[in-house]
């Protein structure tokens, strides 16, 4: 009998010790984001004793999401995509902690990372974000990131309207708030963000993006083994419209036309079949998007950081990504690392001085610094360029001087060899005239005609090239002749080099005169038809004159 009591004892004895472990140790049973947990402070105590029910358990203090998003929801009658250029109400309306797809190859799932991993300084930039999709960002990161790979966010607030949209955020745990005290751009705000950065590797999102399952560990891995690797995670699709999340190919990688406009490619058949025997191997990518990726700071600092003349947004993956091959590092994408990214249609906020004239602006830089003579590809490409002021470049060339970085000429040949040379360019470049008027693409686009517009000697729509195989291109759409008959007018179509895009500059009569068909430019019907072609007859309405041009 007193063998039976004394188990019992020992048994009462258990079950009080492990429910005192349960009380003291474990988080409340009501369910909690943890990415939201409030910073401990001496003042005001984040993590507390609760009192009243049970003494002994441990109480976290939260951040009030609903409170922060509803302060900018949107207005009755207002259109949710006005602010963002994104629905707003959904993004509002999905929690910040949402569960996402694993989109990932089941190849990486299965992969384990080293453990002795160094941290990394998160830095995020906006300018006027949603409160919505800037805290999903945040608490992704949190919840999906092992917590001692996280050394801190670093939000830099680009002089947002409202100050309180990152101040609030400054409670959460491992968030630091910068804030500009005028408008800087993507480029500076960076390099703020990266300069007062503890991490050793450099993490850099946008802030409208959503980290997936295990994202951070293998961008990490790569910096480790080879710190002057530029790592980029697999982009996934968040629809702008019902923020719905969608994996993305991991068959893609990072390019570019003449126009230096980014876009994504497919990878070659032999990459492909490479990547199909191991889902998991890094990809090279000849050019990063920009908005994400990871960089070893010791190295992002001795490569010159950013091009901090550049202003607002546009150009500055072009830039790295050229200073990074042509300097000694690489780019790679990672497919084992997922991030969704909300993209959009247009931008939600102004460029002092037009998106146009900025994107110029910066991309001429970088040609002028990086690609030596091939650069005329790009102004070939984007004439109006040519006439936008840059200031000056001395330190960007002299970084590349100091860093003993390899020619252009070296990119093409082995980071990008599909990008093929243009055969023009020896081509002239001017305009045509006819008197006081010259053909002017009109804004026009692909598909639509051209006319005629009072010279201004400032190149833009007006300025043409006079290519080997005898096509007269402005930018990467060529003069059309849509039939071989007279009295059509005459329309723009991107450049292939076909027989309809084909033209003679005939010198003693000034004429322009298709290539096969006795069919010559005319001007006859500009103001109502724009240029079309009729049977060549010397006429005053197809003379032209050709300023710049090659003359044959």
């Amino acid at each position: 009998m007193m063998r039976l009591r004394l188990r019992y004892l020992i048994l009462l004895l258990s079950v009080a010790i492990l429910t005192t472990y349960f009380i003291v140790f474990l988080p409340p049973s009501k369910p909690t984001n943890k990415a939201l947990r409030l910073k401990v402070t001496h003042e005001d105590k984040s993590l507390t004793l609760k009192t009243k029910d049970n003494p002994l358990q441990i109480e976290w203090q939260y951040f009030d999401e609903r409170s922060y998003i509803i302060k900018t929801v949107v207005n009755p009658g207002e259109n949710p995509y006005s602010r963002n250029k994104f629905n707003q109400d959904a993004s509002d309306n999905v929690p910040s902690n949402r569960d996402i797809p694993d989109t990932r190859h089941d190849e990486c799932a299965s992969k384990t990372w080293k453990k002795d991993l160094p941290s990394t300084s998160v830095i995020i930039t906006f300018h006027n974000e949603a409160r919505s999709a800037l805290l999903r960002t945040i608490v992704s990161v949190l919840n999906r990131s092992p917590e001692h790979l996280i050394r801190e966010i670093i939000l830099v607030d680009d002089f947002s309207d409202d100050p309180t949209d990152a101040s609030e955020l400054a409670n959460i745990q491992k968030v630091v708030v910068l804030r500009n005290n005028k408008r800087e751009g993507l480029v500076r705000s960076r390099v703020r963000g990266a300069d007062a950065a503890k991490g050793k590797i450099l993490t850099f999102l946008d802030s409208h993006c959503e980290c997936n399952v295990n994202w951070l560990e293998p961008l990490l891995e790569r910096i480790v083994e080879d710190p002057t690797r530029v790592v980029c995670p697999v982009i996934d699709v968040i629809n702008m419209d019902d923020f719905k999340y969608f994996g993305a190919s991991a068959d893609l990688r990072g390019g570019f036309e003449w126009n230096l406009v980014f876009k994504w490619e497919f990878l070659s058949f032999r990459e492909r079949r490479q990547r199909a025997s191991d889902p998991t191997r890094a990809i090279k990518t000849p050019m990063i998007a920009g908005g994400l990726f990871s960089i070893d700071k010791e190295y992002f600092e001795k490569t010159g950081k950013y091009d901090e003349m550049m202003d607002i947004w546009g150009g500055e993956n072009l830039e790295i990504s050229f200073r990074i091959w042509q300097c000694g590092g690489s780019l790679e994408i990672i497919p084992c690392s997922r991030v969704g990214h909300v993209f959009r249609k247009q931008h939600p906020y102004s460029f002092p001085g037009g998106s146009g004239n900025v994107f110029a602006r910066n991309t001429k830089r970088a040609a002028e610094v990086w690609m030596d003579e091939y650069k005329n590809y790009y102004y070939a490409a984007v004439p109006v360029a040519k006439n936008v002021p840059i200031g000056n470049i001395q330190d960007r060339l002299l970084l590349r001087q100091k860093l003993n970085c390899k020619p252009f000429k070296w990119f093409l040949e082995n980071v990008y060899p599909e990008l093929k040379v243009p055969n023009q360019v020896d081509s002239p470049h001017g305009s045509i005239s006819q008197g006081v008027m010259c053909v002017d693409t009109l804004g026009h686009l692909i598909g639509e005609n051209v006319g005629l517009y009072t010279c201004h000697g400032g190149g833009g729509n007006q300025e043409w090239s006079y290519t080997k195989d005898h096509q007269i291109q402005h930018d990467h759409m060529c003069l059309t002749l849509p039939k071989p008959k007279p009295g059509l007018s005459v329309t723009l179509r991107t450049c292939k080099g076909y027989n309809n895009q084909k033209w003679l500059l005939i010198s003693n009569n000034r004429t322009i005169k298709h290539l096969i068909y006795n069919l010559c430019l005319d001007s006859k019907s500009y103001k109502t038809k724009g240029l079309i072609v009729n049977n060549c007859d010397n006429v005053h309405s197809q003379r032209w004159s050709f300023s710049g041009l090659l003359e044959t």
